[in-house]
């Protein structure tokens, strides 16, 4: 198992010190954004000249890239708004080519306007998932002609909320090329630890096979977001889960700022 963490974790838009501080805080691989290079996450163009910078920085630090953040809302309720999203979708697909980037990392929305990470009453009409699929249905025919994988991740203010409704949309995309993120913070919005666990087992259960990234991030009793290792979590287990299915890839932390990376670095290491 591979451990990583979000490049946007550091400061900075150049990204040889970016990668450079992911590598000096203790990490292997990265899960790169595009606003590491001063660029919005989802831009309408990536010069040539940025892409080598990249790749020339990935290679000094000794830093594997293993995923790009493509997300942007594919539930929008202006169809406008994910027409541009698929858009730039495309730009940072062909960027992850270039750079032989395996998977991007998509969000599949809500109908909330303003924030593609914030719940909405009607991401439950019908409605709400037939828009998102198709918008996915035209994500996974760029990652077919590309050759790369798209990963979903469950989250709960999004259309996509658990590892069953995750399978459910991959078998009525039909695709290989969609797999799943599983963090397992986000597979509840407040739990005990028995509780945290007994849904994180299920969830590991249910994704296997499919799962093509971890994330470590964890969360307070009380549903508030915490530091990998300091909440209700355990993934001691959650790990240990992921290695039964099978899974081998990388382990990707987030949620965290600079200053913790090394001391979570150290935790998660023991780990895996």
């Amino acid at each position: 198992m591979q451990l990583g963490i979000f490049a946007k974790t550091f400061p900075g838009t150049d990204p040889q010190s970016v990668l450079s501080a992911v590598r000096d805080s203790g990490y292997a691989a990265t899960q790169f954004n595009l606003a590491c290079c001063g660029l919005p996450s989802m831009p309408d163009v990536v010069p040539g000249s940025v892409v080598t910078a990249i790749r020339s920085a990935a290679e000094t630090a000794g830093v594997s890239l293993v995923a790009l953040s493509g997300t942007y809302n594919m539930a929008h309720p202006d169809i406008s708004v994910r027409q541009t999203g698929l858009r730039q979708l495309a730009v940072v697909i062909e960027t992850a080519v270039a750079l032989a980037i395996p998977l991007v990392t998509l969000c599949t929305g809500t109908r909330n306007a303003a924030d593609q990470w914030a719940h909405h009453p009607d991401n439950t009409d019908p409605s709400a998932w037939a828009d998102m699929a198709t918008e996915m249905s035209k994500a996974l025919a760029l990652a077919e002609k590309h050759g790369v994988d798209l990963g979903i991740e469950p989250e709960q203010a999004n259309i996509v909320t658990s590892a069953e409704d995750a399978k459910r949309l991959i078998a009525e995309m039909g695709s290989k090329r969609l797999r799943i993120v599983l963090d397992p913070a986000n597979l509840f919005e407040s739990a005990t630890p028995p509780e945290a666990r007994d849904i994180v087992e299920r969830a590991v259960e249910t994704a296997a096979g499919h799962i093509a990234m971890a994330h470590a991030k964890d969360r307070y009793a009380d549903g508030r977001f915490a530091t990998a290792g300091q909440g209700v979590v355990d993934f001691s287990d959650f790990i240990a889960r992921l290695k039964a299915v099978g899974f081998d890839g990388p382990l990707i932390t987030h949620g965290l700022s600079a200053a913790e990376a090394p001391e979570v670095s150290a935790f998660l290491k023991d780990l895996v």
